[in-house]
This record gives C-alpha cells, sequence and structure tokens, in this order.
C-alpha cells in the first residue's frame, strides 16, 4: 500500500475544505458592494474577521492536540492536515478581511504576524515532507549511535597500528583520534561540516608525508589511511545527519513565537475593535 502523505489525508479533505471556504470568501468580497470602500469595519469585514480569528484559535489548538496521545478528536495525523490546509484559507480570508488596507497601526501588526506564521508554518512543513526521507537514505541500517560506536571502534584499531609509524604521523593521527567531534556550534551542526576537522587534516596530510616511507612502514600507513577515510566517510554521514535534525527542530523556534505573538496581536487587536470603533 502506498504511504499517504498529510496532504492527501481523506482523499485531499481539508484541501477541498480550505479551498471550499477560500472561494466562498473570495465570492462574497467580490459581489460586496459597501457604501464606501472595503474595510474591516464592514458586515463583511467583520464576518471574514469572526472567521479569520476562529481559524487562528483553531490553528493555535493544534499545538495542544498533539500533545494530547488519548484524544479521541480526529486523528493527529488529520489534523495536522487540517492545520496546514486550513492555514492557506487563513491567508485568503484575513486578507479580505483588511480590505487591502494596511497601515502603520496594531491591526496591520497582527496581519503581518499572521503571515510570518502562515509562511514559517509553510516551511515547516516542505521540511517534514522531505528531511525524514532525506535522514532515512544518509542512516541507512544504522542509528546515530551505531555511527558513533562504529567511529570509536575504528579509532581503537587506528591508535592500534598508528603506534609503529614515525612521530611526524601519530602526531597527525593522535590529532584526529582526540580531537575530532561531533556537533559544536549551531553553525557547525546546520552547516553538517566543520571544516577544521582533524580527521579530515588528517587525510589531506598522511599521503605527503607517507612518501617518505617504504616497506612495512608504507604499508602499515596505507591501512591507517584506509582507516582514517573510513572514520572520515562515517563522521560525514553522522554531522548530516544531526544537520537533519537541526532543520527538524529548528523552524519551531520561529513558528511558536510567531503564534504567540499573533495571538496577543490577535487579542489586542479585538479589543481594540471592541472598544474604540
Amino acid at each position: 500500500m502506498r504511504h499517504q502523505s498529510i496532504l492527501e489525508y481523506a482523499r485531499f479533505r481539508w484541501f477541498k475544505a480550505a479551498l471550499g471556504l477560500s472561494i466562498i470568501a473570495g465570492a462574497v468580497y467580490l459581489w460586496d458592494e459597501p457604501p464606501l470602500k472595503p474595510y474591516g469595519g464592514t458586515w463583511l469585514g467583520y464576518t471574514l474577521g469572526t472567521i479569520g480569528a476562529l481559524l487562528i484559535v483553531l490553528l493555535l489548538w493544534f499545538g495542544v492536540r498533539k500533545r494530547r496521545y488519548a484524544s479521541r478528536v480526529g486523528t493527529a495525523q488529520g489534523w495536522l492536515s487540517a492545520h496546514i490546509y486550513l492555514g492557506a484559507a487563513l491567508l485568503v480570508v484575513a486578507t479580505l478581511h483588511t480590505g487591502f488596507e494596511l497601515g502603520w497601526n496594531l491591526h496591520t501588526l497582527a496581519y503581518v504576524l499572521m503571515v510570518a506564521t502562515v509562511a514559517s508554518g509553510f516551511y515547516g512543513t516542505y521540511i517534514y515532507l522531505t528531511v525524514p526521507g532525506l535522514m532515512t537514505a544518509n542512516r541507512g541500517d544504522e542509528t546515530l549511535d551505531a555511527m558513533v560506536l562504529k567511529i570509536a571502534d575504528l579509532d581503537l584499531e587506528i591508535r592500534e597500528k598508528a603506534l609503529s609509524l614515525p612521530d611526524q604521523i601519530l602526531k597527525v593521527v593522535n590529532a584526529s583520534l582526540d580531537n575530532t567531534r561531533l556537533g559544536g556550534s549551531l553553525a557547525r551542526i546546520v552547516s553538517g561540516r566543520d571544516a577544521s576537522c582533524p580527521t579530515g587534516a588528517a587525510i589531506r596530510e598522511l599521503p605527503e608525508i607517507g612518501k617518505r616511507l617504504t616497506g612495512e612502514a608504507a604499508k602499515l600507513n596505507h591501512e591507517v589511511y584506509s582507516l582514517l577515510l573510513q572514520k572520515n566517510e562515517i563522521l560525514g554521514r553522522a554531522r548530516r545527519d544531526l544537520r537533519f535534525k537541526a532543520r527538524l527542530d529548528l523552524w519551531l523556534y520561529v513558528h511558536v513565537p510567531l503564534a504567540l505573538a499573533l495571538l496577543a496581536a490577535l487579542s489586542a487587536h479585538v479589543i481594540s475593535v471592541f472598544l474604540y470603533w
């Protein structure tokens, strides 16, 4: 059976609902002829504003629903599908609510925060649809822990073989064994690269140093070099795995604060409307 993505959930149920809502909102907006000009204070503006506010509350509730594992109100996949498509519909409804009248005020701030929140959600959708497959392809049959253990085993073998090599080579090899690190700064994790990696430096230096070796020492140096290449390949996969994990998590550090800021701005927007308009 083919895997069904969240976008295809229940034969695109929420896509159809969001599309229908957007078409109806657009059709009524085109049909309506306000006495002055379209804006949030007309009957249609209030109606669209109410729908938009309810959509925002519903979308925010997804953050609560996905942590209620015992809830029987729909499936987590269904809620996520609704979250994505209704977020897209919210862009249409909220834009029509403004009547395309924007300015430097609290109401526009709420609109801008809404657009930014939805846009970050779209990016998160892209991440969750693409990154897991990349992680699986990168890992193969191994977990990150298994890769780390394999690196440790290679380090032991490299150390044992390198003990018989000249001090100049041993110094380079020991730097790889003692100073190579996974993770580190945020920039290093997100990029998945470490330009100053001692293992990479050892791979670059050993062939040049080894040119002066002969006999058993040259053979041993080649074996150490081959093991370092294996280690470097696993390090690359481990760093990519950390990068993929970071991409899965980091966008939430933008999306969630934006959503909370949107809720605060929406509350202020609604209160100010009822108090002063």
